[in-house]
């Protein structure tokens, strides 16, 4: 008899395979229990370990939430309010229109600063990817650099939707200020700990010293995995934790459970609803352009979409490059999910979101992005007009395909830009001598076909 789980190890087999991700551990809890755990691939290709339940990675900006959990610990103790300014605990001199940001802007990323990208810049130049070098080894440094970006101000603090890892270091240095702790001391003393959380760490000589540790890999562009290296100090309140699946389930089931680990509350819950709340709506991620609308809304370090398979889905990725995760739970079915991965290349969200589909007894397929992905690649091949007149190649790139038309003395490349894609039928746009040209194919009987311009091509092979 077939595992309830079959189709998503086949999927997530498949997907590690055409990335080159070296691997992936995932756990799912259901009602209170994990009722799946897995590892998949290499922690470690050069010496050959496979990846575990228990082994540890990098999981990125889904630090954010446990950020937000010691802000709401911190307003239940009287030691702040989320509706303070920073500049109360800070000396933070950036004041878009006039207006003082406060910790509730950082936490929902609505400051009214665009991201200032300094993580990206950090992030690539540690891997070797890009030249730009930030000296970002304090709170001190990390003002320097925001009270210099008064002018890069977009919009009203509350209005606009803006990621900004920068906000949340800043979150980070208030902590330590009302606390009296460093912040990685004061999340393991009041998170990690109460939630058993014993293999979940900041500094590097705790993870050295752990026999189960996933080597980081940068995932390049022709799919070579370099080893590289995790950002001790340089990543911290904003994605600097080093966890593993099995320790995540247990923080999932806090959020399953209204906030309660080991018999007690973390959190009351009243604190507990405003964190799960929405405030700033995310940017729309649909076409056509006349159905886009916001998927969700950004809360205290987690999103919250409205319609997963008809429930209210929340949760948070992470990316480091060379490590990637998502955590994701539906509250009004008590499922949750936690996904870690040891480089980037394929959506985490897309294997949590099949995952929980599964547990909801949901079509995977049918998941935004999974149905896209499945569609583009269903009509990539080799094209060719009748008796093999005229052809062309159509290959992915993304969530666009590429229309090339090659021959011993030019070469042209079209990008399509998807409209519709349905099972039988999609279209796509592209622009060519400064006009629209609608581009369509058909499926039937096993047959493609492709209408370009003046022509009619099928599909005659793979690519």
């Amino acid at each position: 008899m077939a595992s309830r789980f079959a189709l998503l190890e086949q999927f997530i087999q498949e997907k590690l395979a055409d990335t080159h991700l070296p691997a992936l551990s995932i756990a799912l809890v259901e009602r209170g229990e994990t009722v799946y755990a897995r590892g998949f691939g290499f922690r470690d290709s050069e010496r050959g370990l496979p990846a575990t339940p228990r082994t540890l990675y990098g999981i990125g900006s889904v630090t954010k939430s446990f950020t937000c959990l010691a802000i709401m610990q911190l307003q239940e103790q009287g030691k702040l309010r989320v509706d303070d300014p920073v500049e109360r605990y800070l000396p933070l001199e950036v004041r878009p229109h006039g207006r003082p940001i406060t910790l509730h802007h950082f936490m929902t990323h609505s400051s009214g600063l665009p991201a200032l990208a300094y993580a990206e810049a950090v992030i690539r130049h540690a891997a070797g990817a890009a030249d730009t070098y930030l000296p970002m080894a304090s709170y001190d440094d990390m003002l320097t650099f925001v009270n210099g970006a008064t002018d890069w101000v977009h919009a009203q603090p509350g209005e606009r939707w803006f990621y900004l890892n920068e906000g949340y270091i800043l979150l980070g240095a208030v902590i330590e200020r009302v606390s009296g702790q460093s912040y990685t001391d004061y999340v393991e003393e009041h998170l990690l700990r109460p939630l058993g959380m014993a293999r979940t760490f900041f500094d590097k000589a705790r993870v050295d010293a752990d026999p189960d540790v996933a080597v980081p890999y940068v995932v390049t562009k022709d799919k070579t995995q370099v080893p590289s290296r995790y950002l001790y100090g340089r990543l911290t309140s904003d994605g600097g934790l080093i966890s593993n699946v099995e320790d995540m389930s247990r923080y999932l089931r806090m959020y399953l459970t209204g906030g309660r680990a080991a018999g007690s509350r973390l959190l009351g819950e009243p604190s507990f609803t405003t964190m799960l709340t929405g405030y700033v709506d995310l940017p729309p991620e649909v076409y056509p352009a006349e159905q886009r609308r916001p998927v969700g809304r950004y809360g205290y370090g987690l999103s919250v979409y409205p319609d997963f398979y008809g429930h209210t889905l929340i949760g948070h990725g992470g990316s480091v490059l060379v490590s990637t995760a998502h955590l994701a739970f539906v509250p009004d079915r008590a499922v949750g999910v936690v996904v870690l991965a040891n480089g980037s290349g394929y959506p985490m969200a897309h294997f949590a979101g099949f995952a929980l589909a599964v547990l909801l007894g949901e079509d995977p397929w049918a998941l935004p992005g999974v149905r896209e992905e499945r569609a583009l690649e269903r009509l990539t091949g080799r094209y060719e007009t009748y008796r093999g007149t005229y052809g062309a190649t159509v290959k992915r790139a993304g969530d666009f395909l590429l229309l090339e038309i090659k021959n011993r003395l030019f070469e042209q490349t079209v990008p399509l830009v998807p409209i519709a894609l349905g099972a039988d039928r999609a279209r796509f746009f592209t622009l060519t001598l400064g006009r629209r040209l609608d581009v369509e194919f058909a499926a039937r009987d096993g047959d493609v076909d492709l209408i370009y311009e003046r022509y009619k091509m099928r599909r005659v092979g793979s690519v």
